[in-house]
């Protein structure tokens, strides 16, 4: 909470880029902890601790308005892409989720809700399928997108594509890790 009050959390923008073009087509914002004494903790340090507490609400709503303010100035500078939020399963499970959403995006109208883009673990999505499938459903008629990160963690299953309407999905690096340099038979067979 002090660290909240006392302005010590920060964003940081990791580009995301066509490899094939170069461009940098979006960028999705990493919370980080300016801690006094310690100094910049990775968000793995600090966010378990508070993973099913109000506390993660407050900061999830933060780390959204911040979001938002950074898209506003990078189109002050004439550069618009859409920026990633990372959105935690104990704040999108709360029944007035989309309404916070839209109120903390009524603060920045010169920002199209199209600028946003969520991202929910497989694995929190998996929870509660049916109640996040409406928040994405709300979140959709609204403009904003929602990815599904770390896709492949879970029990994950093509058939719930069909009922959580994500656009993006983020296939777990555990999947992709080496399978250009791996020349397993397994590998193989499904490069070909």
């Amino acid at each position: 909470r002090g660290a909240l009050r006392e302005n010590q959390f920060v964003l940081h923008y990791q580009p995301k880029v066509n490899m094939r073009s170069g461009t940098v087509i979006g960028a999705e914002a990493l919370i980080r902890w300016q801690q006094p004494e310690v100094g910049l903790l990775a968000p793995g340090e600090f966010l378990p601790a508070i993973e099913e507490h109000p506390l993660a609400i407050s900061i999830g709503e933060w780390v959204i308005d911040s979001a938002l303010r950074q898209i506003e100035l990078w189109q002050a500078q004439g550069f618009t892409i859409p920026v990633s939020v990372n959105i935690g399963a104990y704040q999108l499970q709360q029944s007035n989720f989309v309404q916070r959403l839209r109120e903390i995006l009524a603060g920045h109208p010169q920002v199209s809700p199209s600028s946003l883009k969520l991202e929910v673990l497989e694995t929190s999505a998996l929870e509660d399928i049916t109640g996040v499938s409406d928040v994405i459903e709300a979140c959709r008629q609204m403009g904003i997108k929602f990815a599904l990160d770390d896709f492949g963690t879970g029990y994950s299953s093509l058939t719930y594509l069909k009922r959580l309407p994500a656009e993006l999905l983020k296939i777990d690096q555990s999947f992709v890790r080496d399978m250009l340099t791996d020349r397993s038979e397994e590998h193989t067979s499904e490069l070909q």
